[in-house]
């Protein structure tokens, strides 16, 4: 009842005697229900604004933080016939230990006595590259003697020649002097002439002359030979200069030419000792292909090749090596809708196969058997799961991973993004909002 009239009654009735009263009027239950109602309101109200970590979910694997401590095959450089095997799955072995040892199965490098062979070949191509070096140095020697020849000669010739012309110079004035004599004999000769025909001079007299005149006129024709004798020897002493020029230069030619020729056979022979050299390297560096060694510290997980006898090819992997010493870091594969929230630096939070947790995802405090990390790398491309790759290290801050955990077991990460009031996440799944946009805080620079 509302009570609305002023005569109350209802402290003047027993209720308990009347069923419509008790029907009608509140009872203790009822106000224990409200206020229950009212408690649990208040919760969730309480609830609703507690503060939720939101993060981005991914299974992953332990692997290395470095590419050269992560698991890795052994693989032959040659193919071969295994002979023998010094290790078994399990050992441990060192940088260097032998792990296996093979065989040739190639006919060309059967010859026990290859490297020898190769060897006797490469003195021998040495040795014919010495003798044309000699060679060249000897048409060096001959060309700068026939030169020294040729100029000798020029020289010669040429003060040849000079006396030569000095001659004809001379035999030029002789005919000169001796045809002026024969003009004046001649005119003499013809004065006498007349005064013979007048009767004033003897005919001895005129004899005389005419002798000395035709002795005049000998003389004149032999300083004249002398004098064409002369030119010819002079013309033959220049012609001869351009034939010893010209028999010298070919003479040069020809042993240049012998030079340039041995020249060529020495650069094809040192061309040929650089290959026999190359190859003696590479039978050398070939034999020691056959001692498999460990290229690291680490344990012989699996071995690929079994058996002896059997041939294995180049590139064939041969062992499996884990390295014993590493760097934890998890490989986490994560979703493309959730890859533009991640970035480096950024934690997470990991759940390791085989190792007890208990989990509250948004709240990373309130859990027990998780552990910390960072992320160091995100991928640029995805797999063939379309998944993006991250991977994340110890963080350094945070416990330290179990000593326990091994290089391929299975982890489950929670990249951590921001604090929010857990109403509004429950209202963002409900609507498929995206969580909110997270980067991690930059080192600030002086």
């Amino acid at each position: 009842m509302h009570e609305l009239s002023e005569h109350i009654i209802t402290k003047k009735i027993n209720k308990e005697n009347f069923k419509s009263f008790s029907k009608i009027m509140g009872s203790k239950k009822d106000r224990v229900l409200k206020r229950l109602l009212f408690s649990l309101l208040v919760m969730l109200i309480i609830i609703l604004c507690l503060p939720w970590t939101q993060n981005i979910s991914g299974n992953g694997r332990l692997t290395s933080l470095r590419p050269d401590q992560r698991p890795q095959s052994i693989q032959t450089v040659i193919p071969g016939k295994i002979e023998a095997w010094y290790v078994k799955e399990g050992d441990y072995v060192k940088s260097g230990d032998t792990i296996m040892r093979i065989s040739e199965i190639k006919d060309d490098y059967f010859d026990p006595n290859l490297l020898v062979n190769v060897e006797d070949q490469i003195k021998s191509k040495e040795s014919s590259v010495s003798g044309y070096m000699q060679k060249v140095a000897a048409l060096d020697r001959q060309i700068d003697a026939l030169n020294e020849s040729a100029k000798l000669k020029r020289s010669q010739q040429e003060l040849k020649i000079k006396q030569l012309g000095l001659k004809v110079q001379s035999d030029s004035m002789e005919f000169s002097v001796a045809s002026s004599n024969a003009i004046i004999a001649r005119d003499q000769y013809d004065r006498f002439k007349s005064l013979f025909e007048k009767g004033l001079k003897s005919e001895t007299e005129l004899e005389q002359r005419e002798v000395a005149y035709q002795n005049a006129r000998s003389k004149q024709v032999e300083s004249e030979n002398k004098l064409l004798i002369a030119r010819q020897e002079l013309t033959n002493a220049r012609t001869e200069l351009n034939t010893i020029t010209q028999d010298y230069r070919d003479k040069v030619s020809k042993s240049e030419s012998d030079k340039f020729s041995t020249m060529s056979m020495l650069y094809d022979t040192e061309a040929q000792v650089t290959k026999l050299q190359s190859q003696y390297a590479g039978y050398s560096q070939r034999s020691g292909f056959y001692y498999i060694t460990s290229p690291a510290d680490g344990y012989i997980t699996r071995a690929i090749q079994t058996g002896v006898g059997e041939t294995i090819k180049e590139g064939d992997e041969i062992v499996s090596l884990m390295p014993a010493n590493y760097q934890l870091a998890v490989e986490l594969m994560v979703k493309p809708i959730d890859y533009p929230l991640l970035s480096k630096g950024q934690k997470v939070r990991f759940i390791f196969d085989g190792w007890p947790a208990f989990v509250f995802s948004g709240w990373p405090g309130a859990s027990a058997g998780t552990y910390g990390g960072l992320v160091v790398a995100i991928d640029n491309f995805t797999n063939d799961k379309g998944e993006y790759r991250i991977l994340v290290a110890p963080d350094p801050d945070d416990v330290a991973w179990p000593p326990g955990i091994r290089v391929g077991a299975g982890a489950r990460g929670m990249a951590l993004l921001n604090d929010v009031p857990l109403g509004y996440e429950l209202w963002r799944q409900f609507n498929g909002f995206p969580p909110n946009y997270y980067q991690a805080d930059e080192p600030k620079k002086k």
